[in-house]
């Protein structure tokens, strides 16, 4: 199993909520790779809202995901980095591509591409992408799948779609990689795991899964495969989890506690210790050590873990001190 970190680049993600900046961003991807972290990510938001907890609406502070990811692939040597996961409906395709091929070359090809639909309907407003529907939502990133897909191949492509048209376009120079993986992000719906198996290197899904759900979901994209005519086997799992962690249970469950008190208008009012290490990576380092071996053996390759009860945040630094050296350490 490898281990990636949900990296901190919102406004709330650092201890005592300073402001973020990228070199804090920065600072932790190399803090990461130094732990044995296999590799960072960045999520895509123009800004990051509590809206939907019934909380203060104002919007949050977030870094752009390429630009910072550029960056963190320029003071970083082995971990390899990526987004989890492009909004498809802000950026032209093509455009993606030719700036992933950049940041694989600056990384040396350790860039990694995850892609989703989009979901926060505020972020659209506020900076004047149309919303749509998840269908039409989802037909702008199948489109964006398919120009992906036909640029990796590092072919001339001309193909006419819905909203893009290519004309001979090239990727040169090449990315260092072959291919760089693309991911296709999403809670596992049908058609989501459809455009992973057409088109995608595997399926990430976040940040809360019980390995049960799991992997029924995991079942289904290799049926999915099947039918797209490609080998199931080819059909690579990751996961993000949330996670807190104490060198034993008082510990582990005082950490959930500080957690469900700092959360956004008290919705975690209703978990307990037991509902959050059910669908987490989360407790005692034996306990986090059982549930990566749940799901490594159902067959996923790596977990992206973010160490709190908030995405990408890290208030608390000495857990993910505490995870690498009793999980990592323990490989």
């Amino acid at each position: 199993m490898r281990f990636g970190l949900a990296l901190p680049h919102y406004g709330f993600s650092l201890p005592g909520g300073e402001p973020i900046t990228f070199a804090a961003t920065a600072a932790w991807a190399q803090r990461a790779e130094a732990l044995g972290f296999d590799s960072v990510w960045i999520s895509d938001h123009f800004f990051y809202s509590f809206a939907r907890y019934g909380a203060d609406p104002a919007p949050i502070a977030s870094l752009e995901a390429l630009t910072a990811l550029a960056g963190v692939a320029a003071v970083t040597e082995r971990v390899r980095l990526g987004s989890l996961v492009l909004n498809s409906p802000f950026r032209h395709p093509a455009l993606v591509a030719k700036m992933a091929t950049t940041i694989d070359g600056i990384s040396g090809g350790r860039f990694e591409l995850g892609v989703g639909a989009g979901w926060m309907h505020e972020e659209f407003d506020a900076f004047g992408y149309p919303y749509g529907s998840v269908g039409e939502r989802f037909d702008l990133l199948e489109e964006t799948l398919r120009v992906l897909n036909a640029l990796g191949s590092g072919e001339p492509v001309t193909m006419t779609g819905p909203t893009v048209s290519l004309h001979g376009a090239r990727l040169l120079p090449p990315p260092v990689q072959a291919r760089i993986p693309i991911w296709v992000g999403g809670k596992g719906g049908a058609r989501t795991l459809r455009l992973a198996a057409r088109y995608g290197s595997g399926w990430n899904s976040v940040w809360r899964w019980a390995p049960a759900a799991y992997a029924e979901r995991a079942e289904a994209g290799r049926r999915a495969c099947e039918r797209e005519g490609r080998d199931p086997a080819t059909f690579r799992l990751t996961v993000g989890l949330y996670g807190t962690i104490g060198v034993d249970e008082a510990e582990a469950r005082s950490a959930l506690e500080r957690g469900r008190a700092a959360f956004p208008a008290g919705a975690m009012a209703d978990d307990t210790y037991e509902t959050w290490r059910g669908d987490t990576l989360s407790g005692t380092p034996e306990q986090v050590r059982e549930r990566v071996e749940e799901f490594a053996a159902i067959g996923v390759e790596e977990i992206v873990w973010s160490p709190w009860v908030l995405p990408f945040a890290i208030p608390e630094p000495e857990m993910v001190e505490l995870f690498a050296d009793a999980v990592l350490g323990s490989r």
